[in-house]
């Protein structure tokens, strides 16, 4: 355990034992510190964790204090493993969730079916001085040089980011894409040919499943576990029984369940693949939303052979619309850059230039502690909302970072027919078998934390809660 873990511990414990109580102010960041020994950091961190829980809440310029009731108010934590059936599925998913997100594309509409976060979160000003200087000063022979794998000042701040995480990545192992869709989907298609079979989570992030269709692949759904991701055991058995060509796997705060593998399971899941020299192509944009002491390593770095191709993008973190991703792709990184010389051939120059200066100067740093905790507070909300108004039999995930709750709702309850009958309601949800290649998770729903909440939310949220308690 670590020593920001330890200390959330201890608090926690004195709050379940009634030693701490709801309105209680906790300790001072310095008095703590001094008294556990250990640093600010530390103790901020165990205080997001609390936070995350929803057991404590931050005051603006007063500090932190026993929330309301903090776990009891929250539903009982989702500890179910998937458990998919059979082989490689041949898919039919695109209209279904073209039909549920086209429907819930409008700022009338509560987004808590969302996949994006509040953009009102990003410093999208400062961007805009960058990219205006950006602008002004653009080489024109740089929109030659850098076409497709993209900006040198770009890719070198970025190699300068997997450094500080104790990763060797080189600039010229990375391709610059229109996002992290288009580095998976680059990824994908320089791995496999039309009618191979590629293992997904289950649940698995509706995309994965869009691109394998439209690619005419097959997909073998593993068994994932809410806590700490994909079961290994089973995943050997999918290796063994079905041939796939690559897998496609979120390891860090998995969408939409939210779950991190450990260290040592990403490292066992990294040897797994080598062993029967299968690429993993590995979904990352959630990473820097932790709210722990420190961004959870990728699988990447554990890879020493080349077969984790990595992909990741600005768009979750810090410039959403801007469209930069990248992937650093190993042993297949010239094949992926020929993939898009033919498909998208290069990335907006001004967009990259303008991310490369922010990279540099603007503060990247300090504008993550700034959103991660607010993405903290507001998962502790939305909780202890859950808790509240959904009924007796609702488990929800809490995962320690990223802006997504899987919420199994009570048996009975059908997902699609409450995301309708929300929709009419201005509420977006988005419904479980959206998730799956054989539409399961009936019962089930993604929900987005990462916007405002407000008093129209927890209307929402109160309505919401009644329709399904209505249906179940």
């Amino acid at each position: 355990m670590k020593r920001y873990e330890a200390l959330a511990a201890d608090i926690e414990a004195s709050i379940r034992s009634g030693t701490l109580k709801t309105g209680d102010r906790l300790p001072s960041v310095r008095h703590t510190g001094a008294s556990r020994g250990v640093s600010a950091s530390t103790v901020f961190q165990a205080y997001y964790l609390l936070e995350a829980r929803g057991l404590v809440r931050a005051r603006d310029r007063s500090g932190y204090y026993v929330a309301g009731g903090g776990l009891r108010d929250a539903p009982p934590e989702s500890t179910l493993t998937s458990r998919p059936a059979g082989g490689p599925k041949s898919l039919d998913v695109s209209d279904q969730v073209f039909d549920i997100l086209e429907a819930s594309m409008s700022r009338k509409v509560v987004p808590f079916g969302s996949a994006f976060p509040s953009p009102l979160l990003f410093p999208l000003a400062r961007l805009g001085q960058f990219m205006a200087a950006s602008a002004r000063s653009l080489d024109p022979w740089s929109t030659v040089d850098d076409l497709t794998p993209g900006s040198a000042a770009l890719r070198r701040q970025i190699a300068l980011r997997y450094l500080a995480e104790g990763m060797q990545v080189p600039a010229d192992e990375i391709v610059i894409t229109n996002g992290a869709l288009e580095a998976l989907n680059l990824c994908l298609s320089a791995v496999t040919r039309p009618g191979d079979a590629v293992i997904v989570e289950s649940p698995t992030f509706y995309a994965a499943l869009q691109a394998l269709e439209r690619m005419g692949l097959r997909a073998v759904e593993v068994p994932t576990h809410p806590g700490d991701g994909i079961d290994l055991e089973a995943l050997e058995q999918a290796i063994a029984a079905h041939k796939p060509a690559a897998c496609w796997l979120m390891t860090t705060f998995q969408n939409p369940l939210g779950s991190l593998m450990p260290e040592a399971k990403k490292k066992a899941l990294v040897e797994l693949l080598a062993r029967h020299g299968l690429p993993l192509i590995e979904d990352d944009v959630y990473a820097e939303l932790y709210f722990g002491e420190r961004r959870p390593p990728p699988a990447k770095a554990f890879d020493t052979q080349g077969l984790v191709l990595h992909c990741s993008s600005f768009s979750k973190c810090l410039a959403p619309g801007y469209r930069i991703g990248w992937t650093s792709a190993g042993r297949f990184a010239r094949k992926v850059a020929r993939q898009k010389l033919s498909s998208t051939l290069s990335t907006s120059a001004p967009a990259q230039l303008a991310l490369a200066g922010y990279l540099e100067k603007g503060g990247l740093d300090r504008h993550l502690r700034k959103l991660r905790q607010t993405l903290a507070m507001q998962q502790a909300t939305f909780a202890q909302a859950v808790g509240h108004y959904f009924p007796e039999g609702t488990r929800a995930t809490r995962p320690l970072g990223g802006y997504f709750l899987w919420v199994e709702l009570p048996a009975g309850a059908n997902a699609l027919e409450i995301h309708r009958k929300a929709l009419e309601l201005g509420i977006s949800v988005a419904p479980g078998p959206i998730f799956s290649a054989t539409r399961a998770f009936a019962n089930c729903l993604r929900l987005n934390y990462g916007h405002p909440w407000d008093t129209v939310s927890e209307q929402a949220m109160r309505t919401l809660g009644r329709l399904i308690a209505e249906a179940s």
